[in-house]
């Protein structure tokens, strides 16, 4: 049996009111795009660099370039990018003649990844919903 026009249009409108519903979810109200992540933290390594300090009160370069599977530049470049954005501090000193690097998550860092990991679970759900 052929279904009507007037329910095809109610399934229609139901099918887009719980799409929208689903979006908003995502966006968690916001105005911005649910697609936008925020793309500081979204690169694999510095999710990485930001997930581990997360976990850690502060972690040495070597043992941060080990946990993330960097190259001593690449660690460098992504940990630098991270610290311009306020996300890391990065502290310096000398261990008798040998350098050490440490970094630890910052307030803002904390509050970034909580939002990216909110956004990415609401990703999650909507995905799920669907």
């Amino acid at each position: 049996m052929a279904k009507s026009a007037a329910v095809r249009a109610s399934q229609e409108r139901g099918s887009q009111e719980k799409e929208r519903a689903s979006l908003e979810r995502v966006r968690g109200g916001a105005e911005d795009s649910a697609l936008s992540l925020d793309r500081i933290i979204h690169e694999r390594t510095r999710l990485g660099i930001v997930s581990a300090l997360a976990v850690n009160n502060t972690l040495t370069f070597n043992t941060l370039k080990k946990l993330v599977g960097a190259t001593d530049g690449n660690l460098s470049v992504h940990a630098r990018k991270l610290e311009d954005a306020g996300y890391i501090s990065c502290t310096k000193s000398f261990a008798g003649r040998l350098p050490k690097t440490e970094y630890r998550l910052s307030a803002a860092g904390r509050k970034a990844l909580e939002r990216y990991l909110d956004h990415m679970e609401a990703l999650i759900h909507a995905t799920r919903e669907g």
